[in-house]
Parts: C-alpha cells; structure tokens; sequence
C-alpha cells in the first residue's frame, strides 16, 4: 500500500491552481470537469502520480467556499531552506502565516503558509 492523495475542497479552482503551481512550484498532472456532477478535479504535484504523493483540488461547481473544521492539520512539504523558501512564497504573493523557525520544544526549523482556501502547509527544513 501507499499513500495516493489528499484531496482539498476548493471554492475557485483557478486561484487555487496558480497558488500551488506559482507559489510552491507544483504542476498540474492531470484535470477533468464532470459537468453531470457539476465538479471539477485536478490533480497537482511534484512528481507524477505512479512516483509519489499528490494533491487532489476538488472544486464543486455550486460551493464557493467552505468551512475547514477543527479537525484539518496541514499538508507538510520538505524544503531545503525554509527561511528562503518564505521568502521566495512572499515574493510570489504567498501568505506566511508562521516564519521559519525552530519548532517550539525542539530545533527542526518549520514554517507555515497559507492558500487561497485557509488550508496550512508546513515547510519542513531538510536536515543536514
């Protein structure tokens, strides 16, 4: 077994494609509209589908928005940099929502941004 995807409720697709594709320099690997069911899928990643994890962005045509819940975490991503990384998603227009740092208890350095959504990614500094 292995982990396929996380699949994300989004009010606008559009502003949520150019956020992951523009912002955090994924590509879109796949996308089908299901005008029957009135939805919208696209699959957005760093590698293809058969090599590793991905993202689901579903966008129900008639939703505009949602409710994230308490329940919701974060996505978590490993970065190289975390602090350069921020500041390259500030420089696209990202919003950091925690600056990169050690974590509180410990010295991994994270950080977390924010998508259009109000869903959280952590950055995770790559050990060395």
């Amino acid at each position: 077994m292995r982990i396929l995807h996380t699949m994300l409720r989004v009010g606008n697709l559009d502003r949520s494609i150019d956020f992951y594709t523009q912002v955090l320099g994924m590509r879109v690997l796949r996308r089908q509209d299901y005008p029957e069911g009135r939805f919208t899928l696209a699959f957005i990643g760093y590698q293809e589908e058969s090599e590793g994890a991905v993202i689901e962005l579903t966008h129900n045509w008639d939703t505009g928005q949602y409710e994230l819940g308490t329940a919701y975490g974060h996505i978590a991503l490993e970065v190289g940099d975390a602090y350069a990384t921020c500041e390259q998603v500030k420089a696209r227009g990202g919003k950091v929502v925690r600056e990169a740092g050690p974590m509180k208890h410990g010295t991994t350095v994270i950080a977390f941004v924010e998508d259009p959504d109000g869903y959280k990614i952590e950055f995770i500094q790559r050990a060395t």
